[in-house]
């Protein structure tokens, strides 16, 4: 009580001999007495940076406003007389809580008759801190962003000395720690610089030039001493528009250059074997052709493709595959000469190019390759024999360009394939009007896609007529095609087209829907007729043929049973048991089944009675020499006796006469179709025919 007594009594007279004073001080000030440690007197500016008023200020404990333990140290050792001025950085506590940063001095004063005083000027630093906070962060993101980018970066000054640098350039340039803790020495760095380059010499002159040069921008390629490659891009530093030095990128560019290397690499090589690809190849050929067109040196393209190679990758997986693929180039560059080239063109198709050779060095060249591929092959415990067929085109015989030579080799092998496999023949030229076929049936194929883009063909119907009551029961859908340009075009010429093109397969899926659809509005119209259509074997093939068939069956809203698939023989007998699944799939589904031209190809009787078929088609080729022909007689008699066997309806085409008739009824022969009653025909010309009669809907 008698400490705050004291505190008090003076203060009247303290700020009357000093308030005029403090009053005028721009910074903060506070009047503190030396005994008690209290605020006798202070300015508005002490109020301001306090956020209270001077009055609320007096009579406070200057310990209550020490933010730090320096400040409490401080004014511990003046009550105790230790000491009695100070000078520094501090903080201070406002009244709203927050914390003030200051420059602080303080002063002790003694009058003649008056307690001795503390003046304490508070100069706040608030700005200034937090202009230095700003610059602060602003260092440690340039630091940051220095540190975090791939590339090392070195900073200059106009004079050359370093000015900064991330540890990533320190690291591409393999610099020793020792030179870096000696900031002050740049010249050794930049020595070390100089040294380490494969061409100290260039390196000094190209940095020159990038000093006098007038470009913002230059970049190059340094390579050093270690072997790595460095892309060097310097950029002027500028502040307020005025270069204050340079900044120097460097970039690990070794990898980026080995990679184009493997990429150039792979551009002209194949990534399996190894060996020359398509376009090194031609180039190789191009090169052939000018020494030919010079000094009339011959060469000759030997193609090669393996025999059923696909066999290998579908039984022993494509690894397997690859290794013997291996294997093969090894044996075929082991048959030719350096001057040659051996090329894959990819999967199991090769091509070498035997410079400097004529028909007779082709052969032989043919000839070494097919005995080196006789040769057992083995991988792991496994031996077996690879063949390949091999068609050969010599220049200029057989073309002057790489685009002929390449066609007519390919054309040769293809030949050599159709013949059975495991030979070679040289390119034949084919007899005059070759060519012109193969265009007219290129033209052919495009004509016929176009048609199908803009729905010209058309489906007629041959009736299906029951032997002994007359009555037709059913009808085979017929494809049509009359084209505005080429005219009537018989089904005979396109479909063979459409089955050498892969069309047949778009081809048979219009005419399935086409033909459901009609057997639909039939059924609706109230004439039940089943519909047969004929399906080739590469669309029987296709992995969704089953499940195609059932979503056109459920989309025309047709009972599976008023739909009879024709198949040929040769399906039977392409992957038989792929064929038998698919067979059973149909079957299960409610489709009838048939086989078309039977006869005309190779059945296994003991593989037929499996397949869940219900009729057999005889050929038109057997009927047309009925009755008088005894082969032919012999061979329907057969047939018919054959499917009663097998519980199976027979179906004769091509009946034209009342004879042919009368013999296939004689010999127990179900159904017939042809001309003797009706030729196919269009949908309204068919139900005119029939009439609004049909087998029902309780087939």
């Amino acid at each position: 009580m008698k400490r705050d007594l004291v505190a008090h009594a003076p203060a009247t007279a303290v700020r009357a001999a000093w308030g005029g004073l403090i009053e005028a001080m721009l910074d903060a000030v506070w009047l503190v007495d030396a005994l008690t440690l209290r605020i006798v007197g202070a300015n508005h500016a002490a109020g301001e940076l306090m956020a209270t008023t001077p009055a609320e200020l007096v009579g406070k404990d200057v310990l209550e406003l020490a933010a730090t333990p320096e400040d409490l140290c401080f004014w511990g050792e003046v009550a105790q007389g230790l000491a009695d001025r100070i000078e520094s950085d501090t903080l201070v506590n406002a009244a709203n809580g927050t914390t003030r940063a200051v420059t602080r001095r303080v002063a002790r004063v003694q009058g003649d008759d008056a307690p001795a005083l503390f003046i304490v000027v508070l100069h706040d630093r608030s700005a200034q801190r937090r202009v230095e906070r700003e610059l602060e962060d602003a260092c440690a993101d340039l630091r940051a962003t220095l540190e975090s980018t791939h590339d090392g970066i070195l900073v200059t000054d106009l004079a050359g000395r370093i000015r900064n640098f991330n540890q990533r350039f320190v690291r591409l340039w393999q610099i020793p720690a020792e030179l870096l803790e000696r900031r002050e020495d740049d010249a050794a760095v930049l020595e070390w610089m100089r040294r380490s380059v494969a061409d100290p010499a260039a390196y000094m002159r190209r940095l020159a030039a990038i000093d006098g040069a007038t470009t913002p921008q230059a970049s190059d390629v340094l390579r050093l001493r270690s072997g790595t490659a460095l892309e060097r891009v310097t950029l002027p530093q500028c502040l307020h528009g005025r270069a204050i030095g340079r900044v120097y990128a460097f970039r690990d560019i070794t990898e980026k250059l080995e990679a184009d290397r493997r990429i150039e690499t792979l551009s002209y090589t194949d990534a399996l074997t190894g060996l020359p690809n398509r376009r090194l190849l031609a180039d190789r050929i191009e090169v052939a052709l000018a020494q030919a067109k010079r000094d009339g040196t011959p060469f000759a393209l030997l193609f090669l493709n393996l025999d059923r190679f696909n066999h290998i990758n579908e039984t022993l997986g494509r690894g397997f595959g690859d290794r013997v693929l291996l294997d093969v180039a090894g044996r075929i560059t082991g048959c030719v000469r350096e001057v040659d080239t051996v090329a894959r063109l990819g999967g199991d198709e090769f091509v070498v190019l035997a410079n400097q050779a004529d028909a007779r060095g082709a052969e032989a060249t043919a000839r070494r390759v097919m005995d080196a591929l006789k040769r057992p092959f083995t991988q792991g415990d496994m031996s077996f024999t690879v063949t390949a067929s091999v068609g050969i085109a010599l220049h200029p015989t057989d073309g002057a360009s790489i685009d002929a030579l390449m066609r007519r080799s390919d054309a040769a092998m293809r030949e050599v394939k159709h013949a059975g496999r495991a030979a070679f023949r040289f390119h034949q030229t084919r007899p005059d009007g070759a060519d012109s076929q193969l265009r007219s049936r290129m033209r052919l194929d495009h004509a016929m896609r176009l048609a199908l883009a803009q729905d010209r063909f058309h489906l007629h119907y041959q009736p299906q007529v029951d032997l002994k009551s007359g009555a037709v029961v059913g009808a085979e859908a017929l494809l049509r095609w009359h084209d505005p340009v080429l005219g009537d075009i018989s089904p005979g010429e396109f479909i063979r087209v459409a089955e050498e093109s892969g069309f047949i397969v778009a081809l048979g899926d219009w005419v399935l829907k086409r033909a459901v659809a009609q057997a639909a509005a039939w059924a609706d119209a109230g004439l039940w007729m089943p519909v047969s259509v004929n399906v080739s074997a590469l669309q029987f093939q296709q992995p969704g043929f089953v499940d195609g068939v059932a979503a056109v069956l459920r989309d025309a809203g047709l009972a599976p049973q008023w739909l009879e698939l024709e198949l040929t023989e040769s399906i039977l007998i392409q992957d038989a048991q792929d064929a038998m699944l698919r067979l059973r799939a149909l079957a299960q589904l409610g489709v009838q089944l048939a086989i078309d031209d039977f006869g005309t190809g190779y059945s296994s009787l003991a593989y037929l009675k499996r397949v869940p078929v219900g009729r057999l088609k005889i050929d038109r080729s057997f009927v047309s020499g009925l009755p008088a022909d005894e082969s032919d007689a012999a061979i329907v008699h057969a047939i018919i006796q054959m499917g009663r066997a097998l519980r199976l309806q027979i179906v004769a085409e091509g009946v034209e006469t009342e004879a042919q008739r009368e013999f296939l009824q004689a010999a127990g022969c179900d159904l017939f179709q042809g001309y003797l009653y009706a030729p196919a025909l269009a949908a309204p010309a068919f139900e005119a025919r029939v009439g609004r009669t049909g087998a029902g809907p309780a087939l």
